[in-house]
């Protein structure tokens, strides 16, 4: 399987996983023709970045916004597969919900529109595990599949926007081209995702700083994730990609969605941050901060004291009862489907995963120390 000679526009190019995406594309053995990489901006690191794994592959740089259809049909013109990594993340409700919506929701209806314009065949969106969950319930999942019958209505923003996204996505393949060719496209599932430039794995290494060197305990240690490190979800992009040029694999595979997870050993989400530092002397809080019932109640008296104050000032609780069954539930998944329909198979180890993550995260030590001190003063 490869993608020889074909013309690719990556979404989100700037940002965590998109990089990782385009790094992986422009170190393909037979390359591309074209990578465009589209964001609203790119920092100067992310284009060095771009030019240092730059060799036979033409890279064309494309600022601007996904909800601008003239310049949305520009980008999709003469490309043949679009990988749709753009999204605003949110978990704590910080995004007004019509930007999120417009971004997460019109702004892929609009890519999609604009694919069919111009005879876009393929179509890879990146969706997330909180389509799937936890529910408001918090009722658990141990190593499901595509297959796991689960009673989901989260009304959370974020989780809504990537649930009607993921829809519209799925609902477009088999769409009609402008000619006459049709168009394929299917759903990447990911688990939360680490690896080096999260800004999630960022802000709680500040928290763990100001907290004299010891993680938050914000999640219980029986709740079981699987995270999954950014250089293999950013793979099973690649992986998909090229599955769908091959017209018998890419029938699997065309308007399916597929959970996206490697061998990261099962853990809570905050002894992830732990074990991912452990060998830099830092430790982590022995509990929660108070028993996870009167939490929940916590988080909707915060929430509720946002509601009363929202006629006269913007406040945004640290916490929402979301958040709360979010960290707290089991919820973890397979990906032997996605290993059987289009041959994914993580690309890193969890020991190399961990090794390059940490060493990430040891650089970050000084500047970070460095920064809260001056925000202190």
């Amino acid at each position: 399987m490869s993608l020889a000679g074909v013309s690719c526009l990556v979404t989100g190019a700037g940002g965590f996983l998109g990089q990782r995406i385009v790094r992986l594309l422009l170190e393909e053995e037979e390359a591309l023709a074209e990578i465009r990489l589209l964001d609203k901006a790119f920092s100067d690191e992310a284009l060095g970045r771009f030019g240092k794994f730059q060799g036979k592959t033409e890279v064309k740089i494309l600022e601007g916004d996904i909800r601008d259809v003239t310049f949305l049909h520009r980008a999709c013109q003469g490309v043949s597969l679009v990988i749709h990594a753009a999204s605003i993340i949110d978990t704590l409700g910080l995004i007004e919900k019509q930007l999120l919506w417009e971004v997460n929701v019109t702004g892929t209806q609009l890519l999609l529109e604009a694919c069919v314009r111009c005879n876009v065949q393929h179509f890879i969106y990146t969706s997330s595990i909180e389509v799937t969950g936890p529910n408001c319930k918090g009722d658990p999942i141990f190593n499901g599949d595509e297959d796991t019958a689960y009673e989901s209505v989260s009304n959370f923003p974020y989780a809504q926007s990537k649930r009607h996204a993921e829809y519209s996505v799925l609902k477009a393949d088999g769409q009609v081209l402008k000619d006459g060719g049709t168009l394929m496209t299917c759903a990447l599932r990911s688990m939360y995702i680490f690896g080096e430039g999260s800004l999630f794995l960022q802000g709680h290494l500040d928290n763990c700083l100001l907290n004299k060197n010891v993680y938050l305990r914000f999640s219980r240690k029986e709740a079981l994730v699987n995270p999954v490190y950014v250089g293999n979800i950013a793979w099973a992009h690649v992986q998909a990609a090229k599955a769908l040029q091959v017209p018998q694999k890419a029938k699997h595979i065309r308007g399916q969605f597929y959970y996206i997870s490697d061998d990261t050993p099962h853990t809570s989400y905050a002894d992830l941050n732990h074990e991912l530092t452990r060998d830099l002397g830092f430790g982590i809080e022995p509990r929660l901060p108070m028993p996870l019932t009167m939490l929940y109640y916590f988080s909707l008296l915060l929430e509720i004291v946002s509601f009363l104050l929202r006629p006269f000032v913007r406040y945004i609780p640290s916490t929402n009862r979301h958040l709360v069954i979010l960290l707290n539930t089991p919820f973890t998944f397979s990906y032997r489907k996605a290993q059987k329909d289009f041959g994914y198979v993580p690309r890193y180890t969890w020991e190399e995963a961990k090794q390059c993550t940490g060493q990430w995260i040891a650089s970050m030590v000084p500047r970070r120390r460095e920064y809260l001190k001056i925000k202190a003063d």
